[in-house]
């Protein structure tokens, strides 16, 4: 079966949480400790994390994504009724440690080998992403790493997206821009990225008003898309 591709692409740039990491590993790594909750648990947490980060973004009230995650992560833990002691400080340090998906070291080997640019562009904390890149053993493979922290708005404010063009000095329609959030996808597709929806969850198409240009089910096929192999 032929690949749908994308042309003359110059750069590629990733979201990082559930794109490039897996943010259900920090919850994985201590299940045993959680009595049954711990997919409860990563439900909420994920959930009420993305929710914060549109909410300090329509209120005007940017807070640094750390601080997000560890707010998101007391009310999870508060919902399901998990209070042992210590959790939640090393369900943070887990979070910097995230697993990368099995895919992703060799398509990121692939497509450096190219030539084809490659960034992070995320709503992350910089300490967070950086220590999640060292983790993961990317950084040898990340050409730059930018994070919403700059500017002080999350995603999908088209401003992130202006602000990866800027540090890329790259033309918006040469960038290929993957995400495994949908709501991420279309938020790049609206500001003039060539799109790549990773569909990890098998999600819906969103009633909104762009859409990815392709969609795959992870990120082993993007090297051929993208012109990269």
């Amino acid at each position: 079966m032929s690949v749908k591709k994308l042309d003359n692409i110059s750069a590629c740039v990733f979201d990082a949480y559930g794109t490039l990491f897996d943010f259900n590993s920090a919850v994985d790594r201590f299940s045993s400790d959680m009595e049954g909750k711990a997919d409860k648990l990563n439900e909420i947490w994920r959930a009420k994390q993305l929710q914060y980060t549109w909410l300090h973004s329509l209120m005007g009230t940017y807070t640094d994504f750390w601080t997000l995650t560890n707010n998101a992560l007391d009310f999870a833990l508060e919902t399901v009724e998990l209070n042992k002691i210590g959790l939640s400080k090393k369900l943070m340090a887990a979070y910097c440690e995230l697993k990368p998906y099995p895919e992703v070291i060799t398509t990121l080997n692939q497509i450096k080998e190219s030539g084809i640019k490659i960034a992070i562009l995320s709503n992350g904390e910089p300490n967070m992403l950086d220590s999640a890149v060292k983790s993961a053993g990317l950084e040898n493979l990340i050409d730059k790493t930018l994070s919403v922290d700059s500017i002080g708005i999350y995603k999908p404010h088209p401003s992130v997206y202006k602000y990866a063009v800027e540090n890329l000095d790259c033309d918006s329609e040469k960038i290929s821009f993957q995400s495994s959030n949908s709501w991420d996808a279309v938020g790049a597709a609206h500001f003039g990225f060539k799109v790549v929806w990773c569909n990890r969850s098998k999600q819906k198409i969103e009633r909104l008003p762009a859409s990815p240009d392709i969609i795959i089910s992870d990120l082993s096929k993007l090297p051929e898309i993208i012109g990269a192999i």
